[in-house]
């Protein structure tokens, strides 16, 4: 998940606005706690989050992959007044957690957790949005865009998380179902006329949507 050498990934995070201690011990605990700690999006990928969500001062986020609530917590931070951040996970087990640290962040209110398959969830939940964050089951995420493009706001930006997949997405060999559907999912978007792209290579690759 690494691209940078390891020295200037160091020097950019300490160049970097500090994550507060709320997010320092969600990510501490879910290194201890959680099985396969690499899902969380971490301080430089959650500071990014942020500052697009304070760019944006959105009304409507919707998050499909809400793992241990960390994201969801740093993309919140750019709520406009009155906002909402809907976020969907399929693992129940999560919820409890996950909603511990929304109640310490202040966020019960604002933030809907939503368990579930997103398949099934994102057609009825009836909202515009401002943001959405993919960050799921790599093998569907075609299948979310399809879900969200027509209910994207003009201006509205799509995240989608591990795009570059280590890097995976580059070998020919590499058949497995998630590489194959980041790559398509990559293919996809450089090809569709609803958005303008960029594929950034921030942590595990990042390709940001915009609506026109």
């Amino acid at each position: 998940m690494q691209f940078l050498p390891e020295e200037i990934d160091k020097y950019a995070g300490n160049h970097t606005t500090p994550q507060n201690d709320l997010l320092n011990l969600i990510e501490r605990e879910t290194w201890q706690e959680v099985l396969m700690p690499r899902m969380l999006s971490g301080h430089q990928q959650g500071r990014f989050l942020s500052l697009i969500s304070h760019l944006m001062n959105p009304r409507r986020i919707l998050e499909i992959g809400t793992y241990t609530g960390y994201s969801a917590i740093c993309l919140a931070e750019g709520l406009s007044e009155n906002g909402s951040l809907h976020t969907i996970d399929i693992n129940g087990e999560l919820k409890s957690r996950v909603s511990s640290y929304l109640e310490k962040a202040n966020l019960s209110n604002s933030v809907k957790l939503h368990i579930g398959n997103a398949k099934n969830i994102i057609p009825i939940i009836d909202e515009k949005w401002d943001i959405v964050f993919i960050d799921a089951d790599k093998e569907n995420y075609c299948t979310y865009f399809d879900l969200v493009i027509e209910k994207m706001e003009v201006g509205g930006i799509i995240i989608a998380d591990n795009v570059l997949w280590s890097g995976k997405v580059l070998d020919p060999n590499e058949k497995d179902d998630e590489t194959i559907g980041l790559d398509n999912y990559n293919k996809k978007i450089a090809e569709d006329n609803r958005v303008e792209n960029q594929l950034l290579p921030i942590r595990d690759g990042l390709m940001i949507a915009r609506r026109i």
